[in-house]
């Protein structure tokens, strides 16, 4: 049994800052990639940034205001989200690439997503 789960969302006015937080827990041999996306209402799910090992990828729309982070310890992938924009609310899912034993192979897991808005 694998959990994936969110935490961190709220209500900020443009300009402020938030920090997502999101933690695997469970039967978890190894990770490979951990990172977030987003969904806006009638919008497709988009990349928001990725992390594997040190190397980071953003979305050319939340570069320098966003960074990704990753405490290996503690299975736990961050969001620290500063400069936000109304154009910045959605949910936010997080999203762990990752195997439960030696001889299984990597499989998908998601967050149950956590309500990021973003007010003028």
């Amino acid at each position: 049994q694998v959990q994936v789960v969110e935490s961190g969302g709220g209500l900020v006015q443009t300009g402020g800052s938030l920090r997502l937080s999101c933690a695997a827990s469970g039967s978890i041999f190894s990770i490979n990639v951990m990172g977030w996306y987003r969904q806006a209402p009638g919008k497709q799910r988009e990349l928001v940034a990725t992390i594997i090992g040190s190397s980071t990828n953003y979305a050319d729309s939340v570069k320098g205001r966003f960074t990704i982070s990753r405490d290996n310890t503690k299975n736990t992938v961050y969001l620290q989200m500063n400069s936000l924009k109304p154009e910045d609310t959605a949910v936010y899912y997080c999203y762990a690439d990752l195997r439960v034993s030696r001889s299984s192979s990597y499989t998908d897991y998601w967050g149950q997503g956590t309500q990021v808005t973003v007010s003028s």
